[in-house]
């Protein structure tokens, strides 16, 4: 089943507190095997198929994910970016054991453990956490999103931002790269013309800045539904919007936009502007 964003009037599940407290221990085991060798000189490295880094604490962090559902949710599926898609798809934990593993293996400390759970298709429960910064961001449909602050032992309700003038916002993307390899070059420098500030972030961590009401526009191309899953409940539960670049809810489409949801539209409708078109996505 194709994961889509979540419907806002959609009604809530109070059974997902369950789900959610499950999913922060998920995290509290995938970081733990995962700082156990961040930065370690002898890290075991390869290269996969598709040219991409995979490191042994990748594996060995989807792993104990995976044991822990199996022991907790062993009717639940799993879609995982290491081992693929397993049981089944009405209820599908989705995970990327190490979102950024190219940070990971050269000691860059920005990288993430996304865990995300879909209901019929729909990501309702959503965990990023970045344990070499010490910081989680974490929400579930109806529960609000959440964060910690270091040092901090209450967490911390989070908003996007009221930000309504695309002049006044801030832009994130993930790789001029991206950009040019879909056609949309030229679009991404006519925007960084009109907005205020524009910075490539990278991977997981803008999304959380976005819910955290610090950026507006978070965009990426060739993303799958691990690399983005998670961020959904965290961002629409913050008041943000999150559809693919074409404005379709589809995490399945290989593309991204996330917003502070005042500014979606225009966003959308700046970037389909035949004066800003450069290619098809």
């Amino acid at each position: 089943m194709t994961p889509t964003t979540p419907d806002p009037q959609a009604p809530i599940d109070d059974d997902l507190s369950g789900d959610l407290t499950l999913a922060l221990r998920l995290a509290d085991a995938a970081d733990a095997v995962s700082m156990a060798r961040f930065d370690a000189a002898d890290l075991d490295v390869r290269l996969k198929a598709d040219a991409s880094h995979v490191t042994e604490a990748d594996l060995a962090t989807e792993r104990a994910i995976r044991d822990l559902l199996a022991a907790e949710r062993p009717g639940d599926g799993v879609l995982g970016e290491e081992y693929g898609v397993t049981g089944d798809t009405r209820r599908q934990w989705i995970i990327d054991p190490i979102d950024g593993t190219a940070n990971y293996l050269k000691g860059i400390p920005m990288w993430t453990t996304l865990i995300a759970l879909a209901i019929d298709g729909v990501p309702r429960v959503g965990v990023a956490s970045q344990p070499a910064i010490g910081r989680r961001w974490w929400a579930a449909t109806g529960h609000g999103a959440w964060t910690n602050e270091p040092g901090e032992t209450t967490p911390r309700r989070i908003s996007v931002s009221t930000v309504d003038d695309i002049s006044r916002s801030s832009i994130s993307f993930q790789s001029i790269r991206q950009w040019d390899e879909v056609g949309r070059a030229d679009q991404l420098l006519a925007l960084s013309r009109r907005v205020w500030r524009d910075r490539g972030y990278g991977d997981a961590w803008p999304y959380m800045l976005l819910a955290e009401g610090r950026l507006e526009f978070v965009a990426e191309f060739g993303v799958k539904e691990y690399d983005i899953a998670a961020h959904v409940p965290i961002i629409t539960e913050a008041g943000g919007r999150f559809t693919d670049i074409d404005g379709d809810p589809d995490i399945s489409s290989r593309s991204a936009l996330a917003t502070n949801g005042r500014l979606h539209e225009t966003y959308l409708e700046f970037l389909a502007a035949p004066e800003h078109a450069g290619g098809d996505a």
